[in-house]
């Protein structure tokens, strides 16, 4: 939650006009709970949704395994919500299960991954995004923690968001 990346994406999406939440995730800072390998992390997210925004328009933006969690919470309210846009940066499809992003959210989907990710290399991203023909936005010589790529992760955020067509 007081990551940099997830600080810059809050950031975005609040200059766009979105009202904003970040949750630490189970086991996490002061949250209860133990980590569940993302399971019970999307039961939580999707229970911070139902609470916060029960008909809404949303938004969901996720780092690392937090975009992991993300991709398991667009494929469970993909019929039932109305999503408009997802962010996912620095995805950790090697590392946790990130199901393929439903074909309806193809333009609505932004995947950015650092080229020189030390945490996820940029290979297990392709291999995801590519059995779905997702774009994949890398941002060359740049890490898992975007270290000097910070404004240009947060432009690249908002062009995406701002991108909302009525």
């Amino acid at each position: 939650m007081e990551n940099k990346v997830v600080q810059t994406m809050s950031r975005a999406f609040a200059s766009a006009g979105w009202t904003v939440v970040r949750f630490n995730f189970r086991g996490v800072g002061q949250s209860e709970g133990q980590f569940d390998n993302g399971d019970g992390e999307t039961d939580d997210l999707l229970n911070v949704i139902q609470e916060l925004a029960p008909s809404a328009q949303i938004c969901l933006g996720g780092f690392s395994f937090g975009a992991a969690v993300t991709c398991r919470a667009v494929e469970l309210i993909k019929n039932t919500r109305d999503l408009k846009k997802v962010v996912l940066i620095g995805l950790a499809s090697s590392r946790f299960n990130a199901p393929a992003i439903d074909s309806k959210y193809l333009l609505d989907t932004l995947v950015i991954h650092g080229e020189d990710d030390e945490t996820v290399e940029l290979h297990h991203v392709m291999a995801w995004a590519k059995n779905q023909t997702m774009p994949v936005t890398v941002v060359p010589q740049t890490g898992h923690f975007f270290h000097g790529q910070l404004p240009l992760l947060k432009g690249l955020i908002l062009r995406h968001v701002n991108s909302i067509e009525p």
